[in-house]
């Protein structure tokens, strides 16, 4: 299978076609993922939080995901996230993709390569988000009269908890424009595996001292449910024009370690 679509908070229950479900053993544990199709394309979905969201931002196996998504032969990801605006260019429902991050995690591991058998890799994050995926998913929006804003720096967070308003007037001034907390390091490591990778954001929220009111989960998944026939219009149109050629620089990011 050439395609992955990996969805966030909110689209735990995507539905495709002739769904089975395989398990994938990973050198992270076992990881089990949905086949399916869609738009007549054959493709995995993993949901990243797990059925009724019970796996928090902060505890999602993203090795594990990623790693066996590479198993099973994928070559470009779409991924969804519900994200928070810090900008006014940025509104409630609008669509986004995102272009770069600011890593504000903990205690997350970031690559597969611990050094030893393993090796140590440098990877390039000039470009961390796929462009040529992105372009497709521009096509795809236009050709569905939907409008999907571009460039958007995404900041991750460790969660499980909000922001506070001090951390977003900082996040605002190092040049964020939403804020998450799953993008990183699902990004980095798809990258390490040459995997093309794009992120659909949708803003289901205004964050911390932006915001008139407490935030809460409720909220976001209220948006989401106002936004989910946009966001599955825009996934089915994007998957019925990927190609599994790889022309951008994703597929040669790990040549130095020679392992891929």
């Amino acid at each position: 299978m050439d395609y992955a679509l990996i969805g966030g908070t909110g689209l735990e229950h995507f539905s495709l076609t002739e769904q089975s479900v395989v398990s994938v053993e990973t050198p992270y544990g076992e990881v089990k993922a949905v086949i399916g199709k869609l738009a007549g394309q054959e493709l995995v979905f993993m949901s990243r939080h797990g059925q009724n969201h019970a796996v928090p931002p902060h505890l999602v196996n993203y090795r594990g995901i990623i790693w066996a998504l590479g198993e099973l032969g994928v070559r470009k990801i779409l991924a969804t996230a519900a994200v928070g605006s810090l900008s006014a260019d940025y509104r409630l429902g609008d669509l986004v993709l995102i272009d770069q991050f600011l890593d504000f995690t903990k205690n997350r591991p970031q690559t597969f390569y611990d050094g030893g058998q393993q090796g140590v890799l440098h990877i390039d994050l000039t470009e961390p988000y796929c462009r040529d995926a992105q372009k497709v998913i521009i096509k795809a929006a236009k050709n569905l009269g939907l409008v999907v804003k571009n460039r958007a720096c995404y900041v991750c967070t460790e969660g499980p908890r909000f922001e506070t308003p001090a951390e977003i007037r900082m996040f605002r001034i190092l040049g964020a424009d939403v804020v998450g907390m799953t993008s990183v390091p699902e990004v980095v490591l798809a990258r390490e595996l040459g995997m093309c990778y794009a992120t659909l954001g949708m803003v289901t929220n205004e964050a911390a001292g932006i915001a008139d009111h407490p935030l809460s989960h409720a909220e976001v998944m209220k948006s989401m449910k106002e936004l989910e026939i946009r966001v599955a219009q825009l996934i089915q149109a994007t998957f019925e024009l990927l190609t599994p050629d790889q022309k951008c620089l994703c597929a040669s990011a790990n040549a130095e370690v020679g392992k891929f």
